[in-house]
């Protein structure tokens, strides 16, 4: 078990690492000379992959040309304690897989979230009925038993009740209702949950029938999240695409990459029903489930 995890105020950190090196005119390289370290540091301390201590940040933070004290206080507020690992192995957070952590994390601090879905209702809409089916005939996960895992999957949901909750946009392919998961009763439950979270403010759900000409250029196939985590420093908030596959998990923070998926739930939410025209079609859904 590696000794650090990366966790979004390390990221946050790294974002207003870049900012100041670029902002200086410097290349990494550059930066690293003013704290005798090396390149490979400065680029991992960027990624959220490392640590820094407060005299290096600081004395960093001030050869860059950033010398303001609040600023410099922002910068260790993000530090302070951005490496500890204790919150994820007890309890039921001990669910949470090594790659998966760093979502969660990001989630707590998001102010936006945009994600495409098929097949699956996404984690963060989940009722517990719904959840305990998908759980129902998986074993023990390394010693993590199933109430924890359903605990952990709910608590994530926490986020929406908070005073000042994310913004959180859905694409949803009509599979993610249609694919059943236990019985009808609890597809009915799921679907209701569905239609009272979209009218709540912060919750903007749109759903792709099958029907729905989506066009060659809408990928519905492929599921991914857009972030946006605000930064209580000069750098802009932290914007990064997560994007799961069968055997790895990615975060991408670079522009190519966030232009190509932000293209793409451009293309999504354009192609799928509107809001008023989803709620619609959720109780169509819900009524097919009751027959």
């Amino acid at each position: 078990m590696p000794a650090t995890v990366r966790t979004a105020k390390k990221m946050l950190l790294g974002h207003e690492i870049a900012h100041m090196i670029e902002s200086a005119g410097l290349s990494q390289a550059d930066a690293a000379q003013l704290i005798e370290t090396s390149p490979s540091r400065i680029g991992s301390l960027i990624n959220g992959g490392s640590s820094i201590s407060p005299g290096d940040l600081v004395l960093l933070a001030a050869k860059l040309g950033f010398d303001d004290e609040g600023y410099q206080e922002a910068l260790r507020e993000l530090r302070r304690d951005n490496h500890k690992r204790g919150f994820w192995t007890t309890g039921y957070n001990r669910a949470y897989g090594e790659d998966f952590r760093l979502l969660v994390d990001l989630e707590k601090h998001a102010d936006q979230m945009q994600a495409a879905e098929v097949e699956v209702v996404p984690g963060l809409l989940q009722c517990e009925a719904y959840v305990r089916a998908m759980h129902a005939d998986q074993p023990d996960n390394h010693g993590v038993p199933l109430e924890d895992r359903i605990k952990a999957r709910l608590a994530r949901q926490d986020i929406l009740d908070k005073p000042e909750p994310p913004v959180v946009q859905y694409v949803l392919s009509e599979s993610c209702v249609r694919r059943v998961w236990g019985d009808a009763d609890i597809m009915r439950e799921q679907i209701d949950y569905l239609i009272k979270l979209s009218n709540r403010p912060n919750v903007h759900l749109q759903v792709m029938p099958f029907d729905q000409p989506a066009g060659r250029r809408s990928p519905i196939a492929n599921t991914f999240t857009l972030l946006r985590v605000p930064s209580p420093g000069a750098a802009g908030p932290l914007e990064l695409a997560y994007v799961e596959g069968e055997a790895e998990v990615r975060y991408l923070d670079d522009k190519k990459a966030l232009k190509a998926y932000e293209a793409a739930w451009a293309r999504l939410s354009n192609a799928a029903l509107r809001f008023d025209e989803t709620r619609k079609f959720l109780k169509t859904v819900l009524q097919d489930f009751t027959k």
